[in-house]
């Protein structure tokens, strides 16, 4: 299969406009394959030759202007268009196409629960081909005209609305001119809420087998959905685009979500069958949030070509937080980027394949490389890097800009140079070299404060490592006795701004030193933050004791940079955690700063003798959330989510507190009773996924087996269940075990994206070396094998998933790097094999350093 060329591309694009794609897909045809026939209405500007994009199972006919074309001309996924005449034409291809069960082009899924089958698309970047026949590229927008046949009581969603014209057989209304990546269809008996807001319809939908679920959180998110949509009109001049409002929620979704227009798809996750915390709704509200910023940024406006991802994923990630922080009861949001999100930006933008926020034309030629750009620059570094262009420009100034934005490229294409433009025509600032210094660059900037007492004042000097520029607010914190409890807190005494760099001139404040200097105090750049030593000795000590949860999540992510940095032993950061996380009221710190303790601290920067004392320490921390969340009743984990008080016990922490107990132990007794008694002590009773969670530490820890497994199915049957049992079984110590699990990865190439993903949770353990160790050097020759045959989301997987992460060592980072000599090696496998080994080499640096 050929990847499309920028170069491609663009000839493409000089030569054609493309008015109308006419549609039909029968899904009636079986199980394995469907029906699509295409008509493409289009205009060649001049004589020329080019090409149409298809991967079909079966190529039965094409025709052009009514004249049949020779089928076996196909050539992989293109079909040449020869000596074209300038003028109109009418290209009409029919075909059979294999459905996917990677989450890729026509995914179908067919429910364990009750044995309904679903399908629905995931056509972006190229997977539109998988479909149906298409110029397939972002520039040339076209109206999609769709009809869709189905089997009886089945309901059809589409970009449009949709009427269903005879049993079976449904109309989408046609679309304005969209991209060719944003078509989407979901076809099923799906379970439907719907609603109308603003003269629009609005609907949520699912599979029936989570109809009870969906309608428990019905209000929740319709109120989300309202509210997001409002307060995007409030900011922007064009109103919503489209003629309806739908959110489907689909079984084995790749991404989190996907912002078809119209149609957003989102993983079904987000609909708890679960008992969850508060912060993960805030998720489910965020993403909500980014997929509806992407009807103006992404859908209205399209990039021109893949090097400006940015424009679609930067914005819709910045416009998520903000509005949801702005609209909505989740005032926080904020907080969460810091400790979930940021750390996703900084991470990435340290490893060797780093790139700018927006890549140079010549580093995305083509379709393969692009996909690779779907990262944490992309979204964190990029939102990071608007947070501060708001604070440097103004948000006035800014919604100006992007308002100009809109107004000139509307159901078109743009690039980086014309959002620059746009954004200058609102401001006299000089716009342009700001996006060269952050747009254009690579790499992380630190800035690192010098403090020094002169009597009735003091100074600031902050040291800068970097280029770029930085407006910073600088926050000056006093130690202060909380007279009722006789603790010591911090206080705010000062926040101020400053512009970074400076002039090597230092800044005074009037007054004493304060206990605590914290530089980025509203986390508005993006940057690695270093104390000075005092005020460091202070956050150590008192970092509970912050007032702002946000201030702290940007302490908590110093502290993180640090132990990556070999600067703080990973000791250190985890008896602060020990100390301050019982005290901690906001859940998204609770939750980041626990995942790192375990997931990078235990697990991987510590060496393996002191991973049982790490484990101790998190089950230590963990009983003492658990203690502070006594006292809940029933009627506590029943109520709405948002409102707990501060002076009451928060389920959400408890049930974190339940979940990192779970796993971090290292004997089965207290679990094994919980799993038995089929409750924690003082709650909460176990539900599906603490059931699952429970039986997969058991079955890491020797303690289950495979009766259990069989047991726990049969009375879970779900999707989640079999994946829950999938994990149980390759994370079983026993060779029997493992090499099932290798073989259902790597052999059988019949695992769905989700089982694939399942099963290499559970093979990996840290705990399980001797037993894994074989199977390091088995990796990588049988992970290439696969992404050559199974294509880009297996080799994401296989990659992310099944890499053998805990192996660190000087030996499995050589083999690895002998790998990435394979000229075999995919585009998509290359990437995470680079990102895994930096992770490799980093956590045995950190390990050396101490």
């Amino acid at each position: 299969m050929s990847v499309l060329t920028r170069n491609e591309a663009q000839t493409r694009a000089q030569l054609l406009d493309v008015h109308r794609y006419t549609v039909e897909l029968d899904l009636t045809t079986g199980e394995a394959t469907f029906d699509s026939t295409t008509a493409i209405r289009f205009t060649a500007r001049t004589a020329g030759d080019t090409f149409v994009e298809i991967k079909p199972e079966t190529l039965r006919s094409l025709s052009l202007d009514g004249q049949p074309l020779d089928p076996e001309r196909l050539d992989g996924n293109r079909y040449p268009l020869d000596r074209l005449t300038a003028g109109p034409h009418e290209l009409t291809v029919d075909a059979t196409m294999r459905y996917s069960h990677t989450g890729e082009g026509m995914h179908r899924f067919t429910d364990p629960a009750d044995g309904e089958t679903y399908v629905y698309t995931q056509l972006f970047m190229e997977d539109v081909q998988r479909v149906f026949a298409a110029f397939d590229q972002p520039d040339l927008k076209s109206v999609f005209d769709l009809t869709v046949t189905t089997p009886t009581g089945w309901t059809v969603l589409g970009n449009g609305v949709s009427t269903q014209a005879t049993e079976g057989r449904w109309n989408i209304a046609p679309t304005p001119p969209i991209s060719t990546y944003l078509v989407a269809v979901a076809a099923g008996p799906w379970h439907s809420v719907t609603t109308q807001h603003a003269g629009l319809p609005f609907g949520i939908h699912c599979r029936r087998s989570l109809a009870p679920h969906l309608d428990a959180d019905a209000d929740e998110i319709l109120d989300i959905t309202r509210a997001c949509y409002d307060r995007y009109h409030e900011k922007f001049d064009e109103p919503y685009p489209f003629d309806s409002y739908d959110q489907a929620f689909v079984p084995e979704f790749n991404a989190g979500a996907m912002e078809n227009p119209g149609l957003v798809t989102f993983r079904d996750e987000f609909i708890y069958r679960s008992a969850v915390t508060d912060t993960e709704r805030q998720t489910r509200a965020m993403v909500i949030a980014h997929e509806m910023a992407h009807m103006w940024f992404g859908d209205l406006v399209t990039l021109t070509w893949w090097d400006d991802i940015w424009l679609n994923e930067s914005f819709a990630e910045y416009m998520g937080y903000q509005t949801l922080t702005e609209a909505t009861r989740f005032t926080d949001t904020w907080t969460d980027f810091g400790v979930s999100r940021k750390g996703w930006g900084y991470d990435a933008d340290q490893r060797p394949s780093t790139h700018p926020v927006a890549p140079a034309p010549d580093a995305v030629p083509d379709t393969a490389s692009a996909l690779l750009n779907f990262d944490g620059i992309s979204y964190a570094k990029g939102a990071s890097a608007l947070r501060q262009l708001v604070a440097w420009l103004g948000e006035k100034d800014f919604l100006a800009g992007i308002n100009t934005h809109f107004s000139r490229h509307k159901f078109a294409n743009a690039t980086l140079a014309d959002f620059i433009d746009n954004l200058a025509t609102a401001t006299d600032r000089d716009v342009h070299t700001w996006a060269d210094a952050w747009l254009r660059t690579t790499g992380i900037d630190t800035l690192t404060a010098h403090v020094e007492n002169t009597g009735h004042s003091w100074n600031l000097t902050v040291d800068h490592a970097g280029n770029r520029p930085h407006r910073i607010t600088v926050g000056a914190y006093d130690h202060s006795l909380d007279t009722q409890t006789g603790t010591e807190q911090l206080i705010l005494r000062d926040r101020f701004e400053l512009d970074i760099p400076q002039d090597g001139t230092p800044t005074t404040q009037p007054g004493h030193r304060p206990d605590l200097v914290v530089l980025n105090d509203h986390d508005l750049t993006y940057a690695k933050i270093r104390l000075d030593p005092d005020s460091w000795d202070t956050a150590l000590t008192h970092l509970s004791g912050i007032p702002d949860p946000l201030t702290r999540a940007l302490v908590w992510n110093t502290a993180r940079d640090m132990v990556r940095d070999g600067e703080l032993h990973p000791t250190v950061h985890l008896t602060a955690a020990r100390t301050h996380l019982p005290h901690e009221t906001d859940l998204a710190l609770v939750q980041g700063v626990l995942g790192f303790a375990a997931g990078q601290i235990a697990d991987r920067y510590l060496p393996p003798q002191d991973r049982p004392t790490a484990l101790a320490t998190l089950t230590s921390l963990c009983r003492d959330l658990l203690r502070r969340t006594e006292g809940l009743t029933a009627k506590d984990w029943e109520q709405a989510p948002g409102t707990t008080t501060p002076s009451s016990p928060d389920p959400g922490l408890r049930l974190i507190a339940v979940r990192h107990f779970v796993d971090a132990a290292t004997q089965p007794d207290t679990i094994q009773d919980w799993l038995r008694e089929g409750t924690v002590p003082g709650g909460p009773e176990l539900d599906a996924e603490l059931r699952w969670r429970i039986l997969t530490r058991l079955a890491v820890l020797g303690a289950t087996d495979e009766t259990a497994i069989a047991h726990e199915l049969d009375k879970d049957p779900s999707a989640t269940g079999q994946e829950g049992a999938a994990r149980c079984r390759a994370a079983l110590p026993t060779t029997e075990a493992k090499a099932a699990a290798w073989q259902a990865m790597f052999t059988d190439d019949t695992l769905s994206n989700y089982l694939f993903t399942a099963t290499a949770q559970g093979f990996w353990q840290p705990g399980q070396s001797e037993l894994l160790h074989p199977y390091v050097a088995r990796y990588y020759p049988d992970a290439i094998a696969l992404a050559a045959r199974r294509g880009p989301a297996i080799a994401e997987a296989a990659g992310r998933h099944a890499f053998p992460a805990h192996a660190i060592d000087p030996d499995s980072i050589r083999l690895g790097e002998q790998a990435l000599t394979d000229p075999a090696l995919t585009p998509a496998l290359r990437r995470k094999l680079t990102d895994q080994l930096a992770d490799l080499r980093r956590a045995l640096a950190v390990r050396d350093a101490h």
